[in-house]
């Protein structure tokens, strides 16, 4: 297991060379980006801002607070008093979904998204054309933060699965990679729930 800083070796051998791109903080940045005033400052996304609402995603200042998604709002306020709260957005966070794909689109044609803030590409027949996976990764990470002043962090398996794991190692605005022939020493170590938790489809094949 490896970050962007060790260059990749062996791509000859692998069959597929999977990425997975998931956007930090999506909700939360886009808000950021759209109000520089935000910038720094601890915001939470929230679905139903009343007494009942809870929290879609909250920026990475508010989290060492203890905000998760999912906690309701009344508890996040409690840990993060300072928080500037934020209705959901889903027209604005889906036009720029839609325009971060279409980057992906002009690295390969092999992009599979899986929700609004992230994708899989198959990348393995870009390498003729951008040399290794690591000027892939830093190409699409800089397109994406010129573009839309946000970050991404990104995974690389020889399949979806490890690829997905791969991405949740170095966040935020990380590069890491998962080997087939490290997965069961990996699997030994994370809880069941977490590789139960990415979804039946995303198997070893």
């Amino acid at each position: 297991m490896e970050t962007a800083r060790h260059r990749y070796r062996g791509l000859g051998a692998m069959k597929r060379i999977i990425l997975h791109i998931d956007m930090n903080a999506f909700f939360a940045s886009v808000e950021q980006q759209a109000d520089p005033r935000l910038k720094g400052k601890p915001v939470i996304v929230g679905t139903g801002l009343g007494l009942r609402g809870v929290v879609s995603t909250s920026s990475y200042e508010a989290r060492p607070y203890g905000v998760k998604s999912g906690m309701p709002l009344r508890e996040a306020l409690k840990l993060c008093p300072y928080a500037i709260l934020i209705p959901v957005d889903p027209v604005k966070y889906e036009s720029v979904s839609k325009k971060v794909m279409d980057i992906f689109f002009t690295y390969t044609p092999l992009v599979e998204v899986f929700s609004v803030d992230e994708a899989f590409l198959n990348v393995t027949g870009s390498l003729r054309l951008f040399d290794s996976v690591e000027n892939i990764v830093t190409k699409i990470k800089k397109d994406i933060k010129r573009e839309f002043g946000v970050t991404c962090s990104v995974g690389m398996g020889p399949n979806k699965l490890l690829a997905k794991l791969a991405s949740n190692m170095d966040k935020p605005d990380g590069f890491a990679r998962i080997m087939e022939e490290d997965f069961p020493i990996l699997a030994a170590k994370l809880p069941v729930s977490e590789l139960c938790g990415i979804g039946p489809s995303l198997t070893i094949s």
